[in-house]
């Protein structure tokens, strides 16, 4: 008993060691766009590195194949491989991973994190179907990790999204005259743009084009553009003018006109958006909240009353206050001399996935 308690430390240990590299591996893949990041070791029966290999992108090889693809026909028979995603078990751009290892031979499979595609997911079934050992959950919370914008998206069917709006302490964005730049300050600005950089996508509607001819674009503190850019999304069916600023951002902007948000959403998510940073208006982010679609709100308070009749949210449809909209608080910071509140939906925050 002692003997094989070793045994399968030993095999659990040499799992987890191949699995750091695997993910070493995935973060060299690109970490927008349809697909995930995924790394893949191949090892010996007696556990010496026999291949590596990376997911580079949409319609390139997947990592388990691009591993194969460095040996020879049959060098792979009895090997194992270690990857961070279960492997794929349908056909797309590329075929089935499952079978691509079933067909080189390979006798055991290691994975961190099942697929959790509708029609890609069955791959440990399929491998262990046709007599592959197959291990699962290997370091899997670290590949949750750096997997974790593109699980939401897949688990969910729809971006992670984010709804934020400045106001003042009186819950308006902006004064009587329509006038709201600038409530807040210039740290909680730069917040914000430090945000929109992280985000795929950012999003307001046509109402905010028309008003405030937003550049859509993440700037540093001199106005100059970030490397990594969301791509900008309208939402409305009222026209943009061809001289908005929207239509000189970096990425061409999305026009969104459908009248059903949960299907917008999962558009998006179909073109690789796996993050959305909603910025405007109130009746975009009213939209958003009342339809049940917000996760994270951001909402950045200014030391200052306005008054008047420009909320910061509109109707939300709650008619008592048994019928409230919960968040739970996850941050409160000190920007300059504004506060930012940061609040996650109970049942969609990025810690309760499944």
């Amino acid at each position: 008993m002692a003997s094989a308690d070793h045994q399968a430390a030993a095999q659990h240990a040499a799992d987890a060691t191949a699995m750091r590299r695997a993910l070493e591996l995935a973060e060299q893949g690109p970490a927008a766009g349809v697909n995930p990041r995924v790394g893949c070791v191949i090892l010996s029966p007696a556990g010496d590195v026999l291949a590596e290999g990376w997911h580079r992108g949409a319609g390139t090889a997947h990592a388990e194949v691009d591993a194969l693809s460095q040996l020879a026909r049959g060098a792979a028979a009895g090997a194992t491989v270690v990857v961070t995603l279960e492997p794929c078990n349908h056909t797309g751009r590329t075929g089935p991973c499952a079978l691509a290892l079933i067909e080189a031979g390979i006798a055991r499979v290691v994975y961190a994190v099942g697929d959790p595609g509708d029609h890609s997911s069955g791959g440990a079934v399929r491998l262990r179907d046709s007599g592959v050992e197959v291990t699962g959950g290997v370091l899997a919370d670290e590949v949750e990790a750096l997997l974790d914008d593109w699980l939401f998206a897949a688990r969910h069917r729809r971006p992670h999204v984010t709804v934020k709006w400045a106001s003042s302490l009186d819950g308006r964005a902006a004064a009587t005259d329509g006038t709201s730049r600038w409530i807040t300050g210039a740290a909680a600005r730069s917040d914000v743009h430090r945000r929109r950089t992280a985000a795929d996508a950012i999003a307001v509607g046509t109402g905010t084009v028309l008003a405030d001819d937003p550049a859509l674009t993440a700037r540093d503190d001199a106005g100059r553009l970030l490397d990594r850019q969301p791509v900008p999304v309208v939402f409305g069916r009222r026209p943009v003018p061809a001289d908005a600023a929207v239509h000189a951002h970096p990425h061409a902007p999305l026009f969104v006109t459908g009248a059903e948000l949960a299907r917008d959403l999962e558009e998006l998510q179909r073109r690789g958006i796996r993050s959305l940073f909603v910025e405007g208006g109130p009746t975009l982010a009213s939209a958003f909240i009342a339809a049940g679609l917000v996760d994270e709100l951001l909402v950045y308070l200014a030391p200052a009353l306005l008054g008047g009749p420009m909320l910061a949210l509109g109707e939300l449809g709650v008619p008592t206050i048994a019928d409230a909209l919960r968040f739970e608080f996850a941050a409160v910071e000190r920007l300059g001399d504004d506060v930012l509140l940061v609040a996650h939906r109970h049942s969609t925050t990025r810690d309760e996935r499944d």
